[in-house]
């Protein structure tokens, strides 16, 4: 996008064509604007048009511009916050509504592609939290515990269990949580994209909202060529937020993540990593994640920003760490790169927002964007419906409180990821 190989990389590369969008031009109005065309935003107006509501979305640059069409693809379910933790920070009735929401979030992803018929290599097959040492395994464990407390599928393998799953004897165990997946990003932001217009949603890209006053019949969005005017409006921009409403992303501490992908493994190497085709990520602070796509290609990531010299350092690195993890690979090539921002909120947990009358947003997903953000435009739909009262959505309603030194501490992480990698995994 924007002729740039290092924003969405194989995920480009890979996924069917978006769907016609114009550009706004003139004056529209409708009963509920959407602003951001991620998935948050394609969900909240694929269930609105699904309820008959005249729904209009608006996106600055593409379909899945943002999060939607950089990430890594895991279909997760809950936060990188323990069940336990989040019940202590947001109280037992809240936090049981959340997990129980969370959850059930990736049930609702698979419900979404096998309805509307979504080619987006859908894989509902489980994925892995690979444990990186004795700590690491003392965390799966902990993990496993506190979700099968509350009736979760998942399962605590031992370092054999989780090789055979794995395909390799890198890690001590695994944490196989039976409700996830993988997905190809993109091609599900477009799928969401076009099955919200089959149900008569109007999306507009190439289409900044620029400005926001109030009117006679709710409020009136500026783009550069047009306006939207509607009664209720969704910010669903999270950490990519330009143009209106920046405490939305203030509140953030950017994390950047990138992806390298390998050309599609012979299959009988292929074969011997990840047979069941789930996707994994380890325990480790700056993490490793990895998977495989339709073709095996190994889609291989971590904390880190291919720029600045990052793309050089991140590339070695991958390398010299995919050998060890696989070695049957041999030494890898890589045919695509590219890389995002994570939004990070102060404890892990998103948000709800009432940003002005009418005007509403769920931002913060802390790297787990795809079920989540899916699960969350659905709540927002019929919250705007009078389906969901406010007091039972799954999260508190609060404002925006902007993060300590966040340019400061975004540059940080990116340094020190790059410090990381140049010295990580060397043999």
């Amino acid at each position: 996008m924007l002729n740039d190989p290092l924003t969405h990389g194989l995920w480009e590369q890979t996924a069917p064509p978006p769907p016609d969008t114009p550009r706004l031009g003139g004056d529209i109005a409708a009963e509920v604007a959407v602003i951001g065309a991620g998935y948050t935003g394609l969900s909240a107006a694929l269930h609105l048009a699904g309820r008959g509501v005249d729904t209009a979305l608006l996106e600055a640059v593409e379909i899945g511009f943002g999060g939607a069409g950089r990430n890594v693809g895991l279909v997760n379910a809950g936060m990188w916050v323990m069940p336990e933790a989040l019940a202590g920070t947001l109280g037992p009735e809240m936090g049981a509504r959340l997990i129980g929401f969370l959850g059930e979030a990736p049930a609702l992803v698979w419900d979404i592609v096998n309805r509307h018929a979504i080619a987006c290599e859908a894989q509902p097959v489980g994925t892995l939290h690979a444990a990186f040492g004795r700590a690491g395994r003392a965390e799966i464990a902990e993990r496993a515990r506190q979700w099968q407390a509350r009736g979760a599928p998942v399962e605590l393998l031992d370092k054999t269990e989780a090789a055979a799953m794995l395909g390799t004897t890198h890690f001590e165990g695994a944490l196989l949580d039976r409700r996830a997946g993988t997905i190809q990003p993109l091609a599900y932001a477009r799928g969401l994209a076009r099955a919200a217009q089959g149900l008569g949603a109007r999306i507009f890209t190439a289409s900044p909202a620029t400005g926001l006053e109030s009117a006679a019949t709710g409020w009136r969005i500026r783009t550069p060529d047009g306006s939207l005017t509607a009664r209720h409006v969704v910010f669903a921009t999270d950490a990519y937020t330009r143009h209106l409403m920046p405490d939305i992303a203030r509140q953030q501490v950017p994390l950047p993540y990138f992806n390298l992908a390998t050309p599609p493994l012979p299959d009988d190497v292929a074969h011997t990593i990840l047979p069941g085709r789930q996707g994994a990520w380890d325990t480790r602070q700056v993490l490793t994640s990895f998977r495989l796509d339709a073709a095996n290609r190994l889609v291989f990531g971590s904390v880190g920003a291919l720029r600045n010299g990052g793309l050089a350092v991140h590339r070695a690195w991958a390398g010299r760490a995919i050998g060890r993890i696989f070695p049957q690979i041999g030494t890898p090539r890589f045919e695509a790169g590219w890389h995002g921002r994570i939004g990070m909120t102060s404890d892990n947990l998103p948000r709800f927002h009432r940003l002005e009358d009418g005007v509403f947003a769920i931002c913060g997903y802390n790297g787990r964007g795809i079920a989540p953000g899916t699960a969350f435009g659905a709540a927002l739909a019929a919250l705007l419906t009078g389906d969901l009262p406010e007091a039972r959505m799954p999260l508190p309603l609060t404002r925006p409180a902007p993060a300590a030194l966040r340019a400061l501490r975004g540059a940080l992480i990116e340094a020190g990821a790059q410090l990381a990698h140049l010295a990580g995994a060397r043999i």
